[in-house]
């Protein structure tokens, strides 16, 4: 290799899908720019993925034809990969590396940030309590988001995933924040599902409030590495430069798992579960944990990753880990799903361990927590009446057993089916759940206090 003026240099050693061996680089750091330039003058950029005494291996964002192994220029700007953020990112929708894809010039950046950013202090962190309102009862009344919250959805080939978090970046709001954003990253996503998002952004006025980040599924494995970390960045700067509390919606985790064990495997390293890198864990930690709120910032970091489980296995590796790191789930349901039951939201695996926390306050917060908590234990009633019917029959069943089969169809297609285009307030959701529990004898309603049952139940009965 030769040296060129100090920061540029000539040649590779070698070429392993999207990365580059090269000799050793006095000085250079980890995670560094790397900008390759081939013989017929084409660009790539990269960044430095390992280094050692005697070699350094780039992970090329792009495809690698056209790179030669003895004329390839590299050019190292002795700084991590950055991203340009301000408040002009709001209405623009980005590729993988953050470069326009609207055909619009680049915006007005404030300055550039490393896209790896700045790990939370535990000490300078703020518990999370506010309620943040999907417009979807079941998530809403049973697995309420709390802002600064991190809850994925696990979901399968072939569920509605795309459809839910359409319709959660149209319908999310928070209850009385003046400030809202979205920042939607995709992530080895189909191009015809890409296109459909980006239409929809378009078309229902959504784009306004979000920044998107499009990785397809045709973009290089080793970009879709990057996606991620520069949705989160520009969030970061929204949620606590800007005050704006900032939902980040992650579509798909998995796919972004499937890119860090293609690479991993490039590098020769040795695999751990199922081919993963023994570092996917942290890996994905370092991803999940820039959720949350800052004491003295005004602003918030949500996030909701979609995560679909490979054949259904909620113990594969990727949604392992990941409920891990983050604080409850959402599961999508195949039963339901074959039903024809929109969203298809399973309620007894779902749950948030901050819902307590963030559903409001005084009648508010009782009103909510004590419906939920009967509900659950309705569901629960209606699983176990369902499983006696498939081995005795109906006909066998006790007439309390009958009624609460009669009440699982009624909570799936009045409370749980909803329209895809349809938002719900949690007072409409409430009101739903309340009529529900007017067809439950009041003896069985042991979760909600006599006072509630009194104020509520008259008027339904």
């Amino acid at each position: 290799m030769t040296a060129i003026a100090g920061v540029e240099y000539v040649g590779l050693k070698a070429l392993r899908g999207p990365l580059a061996f090269i000799d050793a680089v006095p000085g250079l750091s980890f995670h560094d720019q790397v900008e390759l330039t081939a013989p017929d003058g084409t660009v790539r950029a990269g960044r430095v993925l390992s280094i050692s005494e005697k070699a350094a291996v780039v992970e090329i964002f792009g495809p690698t034809d056209g790179l030669k192994l003895g004329n390839t220029r590299l050019r190292f700007e002795g700084s991590p990969l950055r991203l340009g953020v301000g408040r002009e990112l709001l209405g623009r929708t980005f590729d993988g590396l953050g470069r326009p894809r609207d055909d619009l010039p680049p915006p007005l950046v404030v300055e550039e940030r490393a896209i790896e950013g700045v790990v939370i202090n535990p000490c300078r962190r703020e518990y999370p309590r506010d309620f943040l309102e999907t417009g979807i009862s079941a998530i809403d009344l049973l697995t309420s988001v709390v802002l600064g919250q991190k809850i994925p959805i696990f979901t399968e080939a072939g569920f509605p995933h795309d459809t839910l978090a359409l319709q959660i970046v149209q319908q999310a709001r928070a209850p009385g924040v003046e400030h809202f954003a979205i920042v939607f990253a995709a992530l080895g996503l189909p191009r015809s599902v890409a296109l459909r998002y980006e239409e929809a952004f378009r078309t229902s006025g959504a784009l306004s409030r979000m920044v998107a980040f499009m990785n397809l599924a045709d973009d290089p494995a080793a970009e879709r590495l990057i996606t991620p970390r520069c949705a989160l960045t520009a969030a970061e700067y929204l949620a606590f430069d800007c005050g704006m509390h900032v939902l980040v919606i992650l579509h798909d985790i998995t796919n972004y798992g499937e890119s860090l064990r293609e690479v991993s495997a490039a590098r020769g390293e040795v695999p751990s579960r199922k081919g993963y890198p023994g570092y996917l864990y942290s890996d994905l930690a370092s991803i999940f944990e820039r959720a949350g709120r800052i004491k003295g910032r005004a602003g918030s970091l949500t996030q909701i990753p979609i995560v679909t489980m490979p054949s259904g296995d909620i113990t594969h590796p990727i949604p392992d880990l990941t409920g891990y790191v983050t604080e409850g789930q959402i599961v999508l349901d195949r039963g339901l799903e074959r039903r024809g039951i929109y969203p298809p939201i399973a309620v007894l695996p779902s749950l948030s361990r901050l819902m307590s926390d963030g559903i409001g306050a005084g009648r508010t917060r009782e009103d909510h927590e004590d419906a939920a908590r009967q509900l659950y234990a309705a569901c629960a009633r209606v699983e176990r009446a369902r499983s006696l019917e498939s081995i005795i029959g109906r006909d066998e069943l006790s007439e309390g057993e009958r009624r609460y089969l009669q009440f699982g169809e009624l909570f799936e297609t009045t409370f749980l089916r909803q329209d895809p285009n349809q938002a719900r307030s949690i007072e409409d959701t409430l009101s739903l759940a309340w009529t529900l529990f007017a067809e439950l004898p009041v003896s069985d309603l042991t979760r909600l206090s006599p006072p509630l049952v009194a104020r509520y139940l008259e008027a339904k009965r």
